[in-house]
This record gives structure tokens, sequence and C-alpha cells, in this order.
């Protein structure tokens, strides 16, 4: 029936919409899978060279990023993607950036300036 959404199956799982959101949303997930990756391949770059307390927390916010990931690439509403990822800009950093154990390794890494300006 005309408007009312229905369940395709996809090779990631099943995606809810049209036969023609279901294919553009698979299109979109696809590219911030790949964006997913060029961030998290960009904190493993930086991670590579940092002293072992940094590397921590960068290793820390590859964890907040994976699991971001697993967050995004699990919802089945074709047009969640076509809403909220069809121009991919920074919503990665922002997902990272609003999640509470970033705060903490944010506040954690002020906190170390502070004491060595003191």
């Amino acid at each position: 029936m005309a408007g009312n959404p229905e369940t395709w199956e996809t090779e990631g799982g099943a995606l809810r919409g049209t036969p023609n959101q279901v294919e553009w949303a698979e299109r979109i997930k696809r590219q911030v899978d790949c964006e997913f990756d060029r961030v998290s391949a960009s904190f493993r770059s930086r991670a590579a060279m940092q002293n072992p307390v940094k590397r921590t927390e960068t290793n820390a916010i590859l964890d907040i990023l994976e699991d971001k990931r697993g967050d995004v690439m699990s919802r089945q509403d074709a047009g969640y993607f076509i809403r909220e990822w069809q121009e991919i800009s920074d919503q990665v950093r922002q997902l990272i950036a609003g999640d509470a154990r970033y705060l903490a390794i944010k506040s954690a890494r002020e906190a170390r300036k502070q004491e060595a300006i003191e």
C-alpha cells in the first residue's frame, strides 16, 4: 500500500521504507560506513604518534567511535539515513563530542593542561 513503510531485506539487514528509499538509504549507509572508517584511520594515525597517556585516551575515543558506528549502522529506518546522513559533514565528530565518555576525556585533558600551567 502506498505510504505504508515496508521492510526490504538487504545485505546489512532489513531496512524499512519503500524500495526507492531503501536503495537510496543503502547507498548513503555505505558512505556513512566509509566516513566512520576515515575518522577511525585519522585517530589511529594520531594515536601512533602520541605519548602513552594520550594514546590511551585516543584509543578510548576509538572505542566510542565504534560504539557510535554500531548504533548508527544498526538503524533500520531508511528515512533516518536519508534525513540525517544524506549530506555527510561532521556528524561523526558530533556523535563523539556529545558522548559522556568523551566529555570525561576532554575534562581530564583540560585538567592536565591546567596542572602544567600551575
